[in-house]
């Protein structure tokens, strides 16, 4: 099938080089230049474990190529994905739908015969009906079909994600569309990977219902992490007791510093969004939304209690990144963290195995090492923000050795108190 993605961003490029592996016949198309020709040059401008070698494999085999002219891309095209960016409007937290827009205005000059036209960007519900009447303004409505296909994909994960994923949600009551998706996701069905088809407005919601709880998850278990530090209890195991219950379920039970990312907070704040304009309360996700920012707040304060102030010493950072195995700062509680420590007075210095180029966009004033140990020296405190896994099995002895003084503020749980404090470190975790 010939396949156009709209798009080279995390979403459509992951989904793009996916479905070209596949074996479907894809086309990437942005209107980038510079991102177009890094990528025609094999090199990839997001960081994510796997990518660039799916990528040479199927540009190699000419399943996979990319270029900026969507009319030509579009020439008998069965499948037209829209992959763009909507990042939340600044100041009413609305999802910015300008570039899904703008995509859709560009498809719709260039349709030929019947074409399946599918946001795979996240969108508020009822955003594929207004991409449905800006075809239509061009083209019969029988001769193509608006699908909602939401991305459910972690980042560091997402080429696994793809291929071998809990579930593919397609939103459309066309037969033509349905057998069109079908065809796209067909290697799919070899591995019985459940097919929820539904309508295009339940589609939409669900990836944002989907992402709401899991935040909530998250959030939960950081305000049972504070209730086991003032009743001296321990958040893993807590963890543990409740995961192992089938209706429960283990994964978004990590005790930290609140989300990050592309997804979790645009996403929950646009719900909310969604909801008000429906005149539906949603009291849960709003809770959510704000405690998530009241934790990295409280994480900041959790650093300077442990110091008694922080004015004058310096802080070293490990992790950046909103989660490892990316180079992703949206949203990243070290944002938010690292600024408030330089508010009150510390010089901070880190480092991220990939986040680093991408920091220096969101924070100013802070100077980045070339490794772990090289961050640590000197330093007045470690700071463990992001669980890479070189940071699991650091030498503690010799980050004593480094420290000015020995205090390591572990916001992940990497280690255990009886590991670190017997070296004499003063060792401090979250929940425990």
């Amino acid at each position: 099938m010939r396949v156009v993605m709209v798009g080279t961003g995390y979403v459509g490029l992951v989904s793009g080089v996916c479905f070209a592996d596949f074996g479907h016949d894809v086309i990437c198309v942005d209107k980038d230049p510079a991102k177009i020709e890094t990528l025609k040059k094999g090199g990839i401008p997001i960081f994510e474990p796997g990518l660039q070698a799916l990528v040479k494999t199927n540009v190699e085999a000419g399943r996979l190529s990319f270029t900026t002219d969507l009319a030509d891309a579009m020439k008998g095209a069965q499948a037209v994905f829209i992959a763009v960016g909507t990042p939340s409007r600044r100041g009413d937290g609305f999802a910015d739908l300008t570039y899904v827009y703008a995509a859709t205005e560009e498809i719709a000059d260039h349709l030929g015969e019947f074409t399946v036209v599918i946001t795979k960007s996240t969108v508020p519900v009822g955003t594929g009906d207004e991409v449905e009447r800006i075809i239509a303004k061009k083209h019969n409505i029988s001769d193509f079909a608006v699908v909602s296909n939401p991305e459910f994909l972690r980042e560091g994960a997402a080429i696994n994600d793809f291929k071998r994923p809990d579930r593919v949600v397609v939103g459309t009551e066309d037969e033509k569309a349905k057998d069109v998706m079908r065809d796209l996701y067909r290697p799919l069905f070899l591995n019985e990977t459940p097919i929820v088809f539904t309508s295009r407005r339940t589609s939409e919601l669900i990836k944002y219902a989907a992402n709401a709880f899991l935040a909530t998850k998250i959030t939960f278990i950081n305000e049972m992490a504070d209730l086991c530090e003032a009743v001296d209890a321990n958040v893993q195991e807590v963890a543990r007791g409740i995961g192992l219950d089938k209706r429960i379920g283990s994964k978004f039970l990590n005790a930290g510093p609140g989300y990050g990312g592309s997804c979790f907070p645009k996403d929950t704040l646009a719900l909310v969004r969604t909801g008000d304009e429906a005149d539906v309360n949603l009291s849960i996700v709003k809770s959510v939304v704000d405690a998530n920012e009241r934790r990295k707040i409280r994480m900041a304060k959790k650093i300077m209690d442990h110091l008694g102030g922080v004015d004058g010493k310096t802080i070293a950072v490990l992790g950046l990144a909103f989660k490892p195995n990316t180079d992703d700062m949206r949203a990243a509680p070290s944002i938010t963290i690292i600024s408030l420590l330089q508010k009150n007075g510390a010089n901070v210095r880190a480092y991220d195995p990939e986040a680093m180029d991408e920091a220096q966009k969101e924070l100013e004033n802070v100077a980045y090492a070339s490794n772990a140990y090289d961050c640590i020296d000197g330093a007045d405190a470690l700071v463990l923000l992001t669980e890479w896994d070189q940071f699991r099995a650091l030498d503690m002895k010799r980050v004593k050795t480094l420290l000015k003084t020995p205090n390591v503020i572990d916001l992940r749980n990497i280690y255990t108190s009886d590991d670190i404090s017997e070296l004499g470190i003063n060792y401090v975790s979250v929940g425990r």
